[in-house]
């Protein structure tokens, strides 16, 4: 034991360096500060002594955390930080415009300043160079791509910014009483490079709160802080570097089984990567004293598309559903905002499906059968007008949510997908109504599982073409899951070359799927131990990652979003 301390925890001392010290404090492009690195927790383990003793004020304690988030949003994205800070400039001044001003033309002029300015850095980041590979492609030019470095979390910033100033608009709330307060709110670390995003409606009355971290404030976070470490290092990171990175990277070297595993990894991978980023987030918020939103609710046990996404990234759903869906009609108004998006995007896939059909027949009559499918979501409705006008925006608001993910046609798809679901759901329920005097027969808990094996299986398939490199990578993996055979001999080889990974998958769904009272039973067990006991686990957890590290620690999958 004193051999093992000498060799790992002693080394650690011993080893520090004037060059150490310095790369602690300077950005590194190849190693951004991660909540899952020994910087992070040695660095917030001294903020944290000193914020403790800043708990009681209130200035002072918000300029020490805007500067530590300065420096913490500098570590993960270098100069960057410096676009921060202006548009937090501007859009502070823009809201008290808008807040101030009697025109109501002027606050029209003042809001939509604000969203363009604020989607305009967003789409130069993001987007210019789809928009340049998208014209070199129609019209055969051969424009160079730019050499642009995307901001990691800028979506994020950016999407709670223009809610701010929006919920300005709507008299939802006051502007912040001053620009520290604002800046603190549009910064705050724990949230600000992957979310949950955070309204200001609901973040900015606990600023002006005092600051009360509770005994059970802490046992929470630690909790949610641990199974953070364990799902994001453990997990998502162990099955993502030894097979899922590997198979997509090159479907065809893999036998159908594993191409069908590889997708069944990435579902739990991804929903373990960022479930645990958000709870760490959560905790780590917990700690400072406050309360960040609730990002995930085992979303695989949903029983409808619908459902899922009401348990997923719900903190990204409920903002599209509100400064999005509501603004281009929601399921009353039909506007040219909300048509257009999916008109083009069925106009593009038949063009799509011409462009292929001396090829094959495939292609157009898959475009063809979608277009069909989406209009017999309203065609077959009662109330037809209001239907289309609730689909059509449902269509947009996918589409949209599909590229905020990120410039490419693979994201593009996976937001059709998930439109056309929630389209068809709709009409399903209308036609088929779920009857709650047969909620509890045996039979409708039959339909229950099989209608979230159903929803699960949809998500996992769409999955693949959000996780596919490219669009021809997506369908090859389609298509070497279509040649899967039942051939136990072989499935049982695979499995014993990969027994860790598809141990660490089944942990993954058990932990996905373990009822909601065991959950609670393990909690009360953890909250009656000791601090020391706590800190023990939390070493340990710490160690397990420090040891499950084999390729250093991995970015988070939404950091490049």
């Amino acid at each position: 034991m004193q051999d093992w301390f000498t060799q790992n925890i002693a080394s650690l001392f011993t080893d520090i360096t004037a060059e150490t010290v310095m790369n602690w404090f300077v950005f590194n492009p190849k190693e951004p500060i991660l909540f899952n690195t020994a910087l992070f927790l040695g660095l917030f383990l001294v903020f944290y002594s000193f914020y403790i003793t800043l708990k009681n004020t209130f200035y002072p304690r918000l300029v020490y955390v805007i500067l530590f988030s300065l420096f913490f949003y500098y570590k993960s994205s270098g100069i960057f930080f410096l676009l921060l800070l202006g548009s937090s400039i501007v859009d502070y001044n823009l809201g008290n415009l808008v807040h101030r001003t009697q025109s109501e033309v002027n606050k029209k002029l003042c809001l939509a300043f604000s969203v363009v300015l604020n989607l305009g850095f967003l789409g130069y980041f993001k987007y210019t160079n789809f928009v340049i590979d998208t014209y070199n492609s129609v019209s055969g030019a051969n424009f160079a791509f730019q050499k642009i470095i995307l901001p990691v979390g800028i979506s994020f910033y950016t999407f709670q910014s223009i809610s701010y100033i929006i919920e300005i608009y709507r008299k939802e709330i006051e502007p912040t009483k001053n620009y520290v307060d604002y800046l603190f709110f549009v910064s705050f670390f724990p949230q600000l490079v992957a979310g949950p995003i955070v309204r200001a409606k609901d973040f900015l009355p606990q600023i002006y709160q005092k600051s009360n971290v509770t005994k059970d404030d802490i046992n929470r976070a630690f909790l949610l802080i641990i199974g953070g470490l364990i799902k994001k290092t453990v997990i998502s990171d162990y099955i993502s570097i030894n097979f899922v990175d590997r198979v997509f990277d090159a479907p065809s070297s893999y036998t159908a089984f594993e191409n069908l595993m590889a997708s069944y990894g990435y579902a739990i991978q991804i929903y373990c990567d960022f479930s645990g980023y958000s709870d760490m987030a959560i905790g780590v918020a917990l700690l400072l004293g406050f309360k960040l939103p609730t990002n995930f609710r085992t979303p695989y046990q949903s029983a409808s598309i619908t459902e899922f996404w009401r348990r997923w990234h719900i903190s990204l759903s409920t903002w599209l559903k509100d400064f999005l869906y509501i603004s281009v009609g929601g399921n009353r108004n039909g506007t040219f905002a909300g048509f257009l998006f999916p008109a083009l995007f069925f106009f593009g896939l038949i063009v799509w499906g011409i462009t292929y059909a001396p090829v094959s027949n495939i292609p157009l009559m898959i475009a063809i059968a979608s277009t069909v499918v989406f209009a017999l979501t309203f065609l077959l409705s009662k109330d037809r007008e209001r239907t289309m006008f609730t689909n059509v925006n449902l269509m947009t608001t996918m589409l949209l949510g599909g590229l905020w993910h990120g410039a490419s046609l693979r994201f593009i798809i996976w937001g059709a997908l998930h439109g056309m679901a929630l389209a068809v759901h709709k009409i399903v329920m209308e036609i088929f109504p779920s009857k709650t005097e047969n909620k509890n027969l045996f039979f409708g808990g039959i339909w229950k599982v099989i209608s979230v094996l159903l929803t699960f299986h949809f998500v996992a398939f769409c999955w693949i073409f959000f996780r596919a490199k490219d669009f021809d990578t997506a369908l090859q993996v389609i298509n070497n899951i279509g040649n899967v055979t039942f051939d136990i001999q072989q499935w049982l080889v695979i499995g014993e070359g990969y027994k860790n990974v598809f141990l660490l998958m089944a942990i993954g769904y058990l932990w996905h799927f373990i009822p909601e009272k065991w959950v609670e039973a393990m909690q009360s067990v953890f909250k009656a131990l000791p601090i020391i006991g706590k800190a023990i686990i939390l070493g340990l957890v710490y160690w397990l990652v420090y040891a499950m590290a084999s390729a250093g620690p991995q970015p988070f999958i939404y950091f490049q979003f």
